[in-house]
């Protein structure tokens, strides 16, 4: 069944002054699934890293210029193009800093889009129907262009894919209520118009999507009335038909979707895979007439199979990479992953045939010429079965739970036998469909445990979330429940292990942990990796103090250049005779939790509501916490090369700002924290000192790599080389 997990933000919107555009032109894969390039309105573009939710460049043209055309990705030169100004294509890589220095051309004729498919050279759609490859564009970009489409006649949308080595460009015009679709082949060239079957005359399509399967290009699209259709186009079908009649387009009706008396003004549909269909900004059935939803639809069944609300005004947009949907909403641009399992009505109904445990064939555990040369009709004689064999026998003989048996055991079994069917569960290998079983299992556990306070199993917890195949938004409910047990080792575990956590559920065990007492944390048994670590800060806590990253603690004139000199003198006698900062203000274990907390995933814009609530103690313990990680990761003497489990400095430095951002106001009342809040201003000023020495240096090295080195140097000789 189709599942929705927990989406995150990947940047913020400027929509239209009328609200009806989300400001954002297109969205296109880089180099792989985890990069997107964003063309944001008609001025920028920028690359952004899914995982990490952060840009990794940007580019802007000059005030009265306009991009006319979203960037895409050249895989085969690694450049990004796009065009503005209707005429002028533009093309940089990523290291480039201005947009308007970039190689540019200007073309004969208005552009509507240029298309980079996946494994294809990128190809330019012109507003009247003709198409050209890049690179022999722009060997010639003055070229006469001819006009393929009618006089009235508008290209509404297009698109470009690689089937079967050949690459097709698909777009749809309108002409005076008409609408039609045209499919160009390239290499060698050919071009087919087909006419779409009519809806109501007053009703256009609202989106297109096309995608490749079973030798056909199948094109879905979506009517204000709810109707989505599929029109199939066989790749062996007749050849080019210019200047001919346009031919009919069959179509099939794929959904009915429930639409209110009001129909829809802004949706989108888009094919998932062979059985799943997304769509956006169409009512739930079951929700009224609100239409910011998200849902996925069984194209087989004709069933719902997922669904989740999105706040604010829907845009009618929608793009798919990497089993991730981006979708703008409101005020932003959401990433939402999802997961489509193969369907089948024996799932659907819940009667797909579990295999036999006896009907496993297991490999004999001597090798047998017999076995070999006969295969399968051997089977291996009394005399080379070894003790592993027979012990694999009588465990085959002895009858085994399904997975629905399990199921009800754990709902009302005692707990020994919970435990004792869930591991041998857990240890069969006839079980496919691994990531949905143990989801059931988890929500099945952590149900009984929190409807029954006697009944608790870490161990089958723990041993769940080792698996790796689950995450928060398939069980929602276990770190609360595992906080609520005081169970700190499964709430490390699953901070490790969920990539999905929502920045409340952080804060909740960063309160949980900052709260609990050194003597009781010192108790628990935690990830042995986590508490090495810790162990190796502290014991080298007294080390040699020598610091680097531009940071030096006996002095601040530098960084304190705009306070008096008694205020100078002050710090500096308070932080030389402050052995404190040197030490770990909290014990390993307690330590090694609030770790996991620093490399948790996050956004600042929901985390920093949250950490509001922590109270002034917390947080100055806390901060005093970062600022001993700080003192650590700057001497000498500690090596760089951190553990998997560590904290890296960017996190500890971001950790320090946000809290700052919080509770500033408190901590400027709260006299304990006056000397820690000064020491954290240096720490940041040392920062922004070392990245501006390392952006000097930058700046440096690519002048000395643009200087044209003299092959024939002689015998000897003496060269001066000025750095600006």
């Amino acid at each position: 069944m189709a599942v929705l997990y927990e989406g995150y933000t990947l940047c913020g919107l400027v929509p239209g002054q009328n609200l009806s555009t989300s400001g954002i032109q297109g969205i296109e894969q880089e180099r792989d699934g985890d990069h997107v390039i964003v063309t944001h309105s008609t001025r920028s573009v920028i690359l952004y890293k899914v995982s990490d939710q952060k840009p990794l460049g940007s580019w802007t043209v000059k005030q009265g210029q306009a991009l006319t055309c979203s960037a895409v990705f050249n895989s085969q030169t690694k450049e990004f193009v796009s065009v503005s100004d209707n005429k002028v294509i533009r093309i940089w890589k990523e290291g480039d800093i201005l947009l308007d220095k970039a190689f540019k051309a200007t073309v004969s004729a208005d552009v509507w889009k240029v298309h980079s498919p996946q494994r294809g050279e990128p190809v330019v759609l012109f507003q009247r129907g003709a198409v050209r490859l890049l690179d022999p564009l722009l060997s010639a970009p003055q070229q006469p262009i001819e006009e393929v489409l009618t006089e009235e006649e508008t290209i509404r949308w297009s698109t470009s894919l690689v089937a079967e080595t050949q690459t097709f460009v698909i777009f749809t015009t309108e002409l005076k209520g008409d609408h039609f679709l045209y499919l160009q082949r390239l290499n060698p060239n050919s071009l087919q118009r087909y006419r779409l079957e009519g809806e109501d005359p007053s009703l256009s399509p609202l989106s297109f999507s096309a995608s490749y399967r079973d030798k056909h290009i199948c094109i879905l699209y979506i009517y204000p009335n709810g109707h989505v259709y599929q029109s199939l186009i066989s790749l062996r079908g007749p050849g080019s038909n210019e200047g001919t009649q346009a031919l009919p387009l069959p179509r099939s009706l794929v959904l009915s979707l429930p639409v209110s008396a009001d129909l829809l003004e802004a949706a989108s549909a888009m094919v998932l895979d062979d059985a799943h269909v997304a769509v956006v900004g169409a009512p739930h059935p079951s929700a009224g007439a609100g239409k910011d939803f998200l849902c996925i639809w069984n194209t087989n069944f004709h069933t719902l199979q997922a669904g989740k609300e999105l706040a604010g005004n829907i845009y009618g947009q929608l793009w798919s990479y990497s089993s991730k949907l981006f979708i703008p909403h409101g005020k932003f641009l959401s990433v939402i992953p999802f997961a489509c399992p193969k369907s089948s009505l024996a799932s659907a109904l819940g009667k797909l045939r579990q295999p036999k445990t006896e009907e496993l064939k297991l490999p004999a555990s001597v090798p047998s010429w017999n076995n070999m040369l006969h295969g399968d009709a051997a089977r291996p004689t009394k005399a080379i079965e070894t003790r592993k064999t027979r012990t694999t026998r009588k465990t085959r003989s002895a009858p085994s739970l399904t997975v629905d048996q399990v199921l009800e055991v754990v709902k009302t079994a005692p707990q020994e036998k919970v435990q004792r069917e869930v591991e041998g569960l857990l240890s069969r290998h006839d079980i496919q469909d691994l990531q949905p079983l143990f989801g059931q299992l988890a929500l099945s556990l952590v149900s009984r445990s929190l409807a029954d306070p006697a009944f608790y199993s870490p161990s089958m917890l723990a041993q769940l979330v080792h698996t790796q195949c689950l995450c928060h938004s398939v069980c929602p409910d276990l770190v609360p429940l595992a906080l609520e047990r005081k169970d700190y080792f499964l709430c490390q575990l699953c901070l490790q292990f969920f990539p999905d956590i929502p920045e409340a559920v952080t804060c909740s065990c960063l309160k949980a942990f900052i709260s609990l007492p050194d003597l009781d944390a010192e108790k628990l048994s935690l990830e042995p990796d986590s508490l090495s670590f810790v162990e190796t800060l502290i014991s080298k806590e007294h080390g040699q103090v020598s610091l680097q990253n531009g940071f030096r603690p006996p002095s601040f004139e530098d960084d304190l250049s705009d306070a008096n000199d008694d205020q100078q003198t002050t710090v500096q006698q308070k932080t030389t005779k402050s052995p404190s900062q040197n030490t770990c203000p909290v014990g390993s274990h307690k330590a090694a939790l609030l770790n996991e907390v620093l490399q948790t995933a996050y956004n600042d814009t929901f985390l920093l509501p949250h950490l509001k609530d922590l109270s002034s103690q917390h947080v100055v313990l806390f901060l005093k916490y970062l600022q001993f990680l700080y003192l650590r990761y700057s001497q000498d003497d500690f090596p760089q090369t951190h553990s998997f489990r560590s904290p890296s400095l960017n996190q500890i430095m971001d950790w320090v700002c946000m809290l700052l951002d919080a509770h500033f106001t408190v901590l400027v009342m709260t006299p304990e924290a006056k000397e820690l809040l000064m020491n954290l201003l240096n720490f940041v000023r040392a920062q922004v000192r070392l990245f501006s020495e390392l952006g000097k240096i930058e700046g440096s090295l690519k002048e000395l790599n643009k200087m044209k080195v003299k092959k024939d140097m002689g015998q000897y000789s003496i060269e001066v080389i000025e750095l600006f």
